[in-house]
């Protein structure tokens, strides 16, 4: 009984002091709102990064016969993960970047190790683009308009 008494009073004081007393099932309601809102900020924060699943989502995929046709003449891009200019050219692709002739020599948190393959291309600058027949190698950003008269894939 006293510990009833002792509640009722500690409710009254909380009272008096301006405060509501919070009943035990809105108390669980707001944690689990409250949880609720960091996992959804958590979910959109990550699909928000995966640039490739916002475009993809978008439809902006329209270059992907280009970069396959790219890949199917020969074509080679030559770029590491730590290269604006690589990013930029990158870029000019959309999500259609996978299916492009990309050859990736950056080594993962260290950007001055080179992948096997491009120490056997010997490629030492970023962006490198090589053309076939007879294997000219090109190292700037190019714009698909200049890919496309170089190699005669067409554009959407």
């Amino acid at each position: 009984m006293s510990q009833e008494r002792h509640e009722r009073r500690r409710e009254q004081a909380a009272v008096a002091a301006g405060a509501k007393p919070v009943s035990r099932p809105r108390r669980v309601i707001t944690i689990l709102l409250i949880a609720v809102g960091f996992a959804a900020a958590y979910f959109f924060g990550t699909q928000s990064r995966n640039v490739k699943f916002i475009q993809k989502a978008l439809g902006k995929r329209k270059y992907d016969a280009f970069a396959k046709c790219l890949t199917d003449r020969g074509v080679k891009f030559y770029g590491a993960w730590w290269c604006p200019h690589c990013a930029e050219q990158k870029e000019k692709f959309d999500a259609s970047i996978d299916q492009a002739p990309y050859i990736e020599c950056g080594v993962k948190g260290d950007t001055h190790a080179k992948t096997q393959v491009c120490k056997d291309a010997n490629i030492t600058h970023y962006p490198t683009w090589q053309f076939p027949p007879m294997g000219e190698r090109v190292e700037r950003v190019f714009t698909l308009e200049e890919l496309r008269d170089r190699t005669g894939c067409s554009l959407p």
